[in-house]
């Protein structure tokens, strides 16, 4: 078995056989977490007692930690290092917000880890407690953190860390858009990444430093941005947009994937894989050979006893929540980021119609939620509030607010801004009805949006309803900041899905052409 899981699959090799002064290390590597430490679904849910026993469940903790003894084993030289995104996914955030994160990153051994924007989901504060606790640097260096007393002083930029008498050299970035997708409060400035990374690349280099690896929650495509447009970067571990790199089924590009003299690698999400690195460095320290594969955590890893042991005892708390039955459905209901940031998709309607359902009789006309707030697909059978809670985890609250028509179309505009790098702001909706023409630029791809049955008036004035996160101007909804007869304290999100399918179910997926793509 471990045989199998740790044989690498891509394989880019720049030179044959290694010279008497070459370096080797494997880096070990994980991303985009969120909280999974128990076992999931094949749709990222949560996944059953009986489907783990029949071997149809994915990753936890408890897999992470038999698969790294043994890859390591297997090597005499490596790093375990996180791309960010630890926070947010599941009950076990938002119960122990960032110490229960800590407490299994130690016993897994990481080296080191960078900052990723859901680690702000909780302000500052929370960030600098995990910081305190765990045995290992956080960094992020895109952003000036000398005006946020938590964090100043502490939040270093890069660091240098030591293995095999080699120094390698590690860089945290975390998305310049932070301050839009989550947290982290007025005194965190963020800046530009490529040129953030170039110059702590060159600060580690004047120390001698030729062993640099970026730690990057930046998305895959600005990490290959970063590569391009800087020198001395070896190795960039990514994260933020759930890439999948390698030669299997649903993968996005090779593993690594190698701009100019960079090797680039991302593990999907969840825990699902852990990414394996062989790296070969030269005297000067330039990549000669890079080889690996992400790494599959399935049934085939053997969970490790005491990790079990320990993850359900610190489920305990939560299992009155976690495991009361709120509704059945027919069929899976698709929440996967690939459909819901590009599309219409049947958990958004569902969602955004529960969020207008609970809301009409104030007169609310239509819903806009973002795609990214979904983050889990739910299958077919008995939903648990547990299920529901893994799809909608970031505790946000119904928000009602008044808008003109104008602001509902630089809204949709903003929605659709960013479907080709899959942001989360995809606007998922109710109530309206709009078409997507993305063969046009971003801020002119919206028409024909109906409202209530009517055409949009952007003189007019409309009621409605979103998420507190959305209306506060997340995911780059800056238009609702501002809005008239604002109310953000409504129950949490999740609480209004669990009700509306106790009441309309069994529940079965559906669209029904409320969003059209022109493509």
């Amino acid at each position: 078995m471990l045989n199998r899981i740790l044989t690498s699959t891509a394989v880019l090799a720049l030179s044959a056989g290694a010279a008497a002064a070459d370096y080797s290390l494997t880096i070990f590597h994980t991303n985009d977490f969120h909280a999974r430490f128990e076992p999931v679904s094949a749709y990222d849910s949560t996944c059953s007692a009986e489907d783990n026993t029949a071997g149809d469940c994915f990753g936890g903790t408890a897999r992470l930690v038999t698969a790294l003894e043994a890859a390591r084993a297997q090597t005499d030289n490596s790093i375990l290092v996180d791309g960010g995104d630890q926070f947010q996914g599941t009950l076990f955030y938002t119960y122990y917000k960032g110490k229960m994160a800590a407490e299994f990153m130690n016993k897994l051994g990481y080296d080191a880890m960078t900052v990723g924007n859901h680690e702000f989901d909780d302000g500052p504060e929370v960030l600098a407690g995990f910081m305190e606790a765990v045995d290992f640097p956080v960094l992020m260096s895109n952003a000036d953190v000398s005006g946020e007393p938590q964090l100043a002083g502490k939040l270093a930029k890069s660091t240098v860390i030591e293995k095999n008498g080699e120094k390698i050299g590690l860089i945290g970035l975390t998305p310049q858009d932070t301050d839009e997708l989550s947290s982290p409060g007025k005194n965190v400035i963020f800046t530009d990444p490529s040129q953030a990374v170039q110059g702590e690349v060159d600060k580690l280099s004047e120390e001698g430093v030729n062993k640099i690896i970026v730690l990057s929650h930046s998305g895959y495509g600005v990490d290959q941005e970063v590569a391009a447009n800087t020198t001395g970067v070896d190795v960039i571990v990514g994260g933020h947009t759930n890439t999948l790199l390698g030669d299997m089924e649903g993968a996005e590009g090779a593993y690594p994937t190698m701009v100019n003299d960079t090797a680039i690698v991302s593990a999907y999400a969840y825990g699902k894989f852990l990414g394996e690195l062989n790296v070969v460095f030269d005297d000067a320290g330039n990549i000669t050979s890079a080889t690996g594969a992400p790494l599959i955590m399935d049934a085939a890893v053997t969970e490790d006893e005491a990790t079990v042991a320990r993850i359900t005892e610190l489920a305990q708390p939560l299992e009155e929540i976690r495991s009361k039955v709120v509704a059945e459905t027919t069929d899976m209901i698709d929440g996967s980021r690939e459909v819901c940031r590009a599309m219409e998709c049947p958990m958004g309607d569902l969602v955004a119609d529960a969020m207008l359902d609970r809301v009409a009789d104030q007169g609310v006309v239509a819903a806009i939620t973002n795609g990214g707030g979904l983050r889990a697909s739910i299958d077919a059978g008995e939903v648990t509030m547990g299920e529901v809670l893994t799809v909608l985890p970031f505790q946000n609250t119904l928000a009602t607010f008044e808008v003109d028509g104008a602001a509902v179309k630089a809204a949709l505009e903003n929605g659709v801004s960013q479907v080709e790098e899959g942001g989360g702001r995809f606007p998922q909706v109710a109530g309206m009805t709009f078409t997507v023409d993305l063969t046009k630029p971003a801020g002119e791809r919206i028409s024909d949006v109906m409202i209530a049955g009517e055409a949009l008036d952007e003189a007019t004035s409309y009621l409605l309803v979103s998420n507190n996160y959305v209306r506060n101007g997340g995911d780059g909804y800056s238009m609702f900041v501002d809005a008239d007869n604002v109310y953000d304290f409504g129950p949490d999100l999740a609480d209004v899905l669990g009700d509306y399918m106790i009441a309309n179910g069994p529940v079965a997926p559906y669209t029904d052409g409320r969003i059209t793509i022109v493509k």
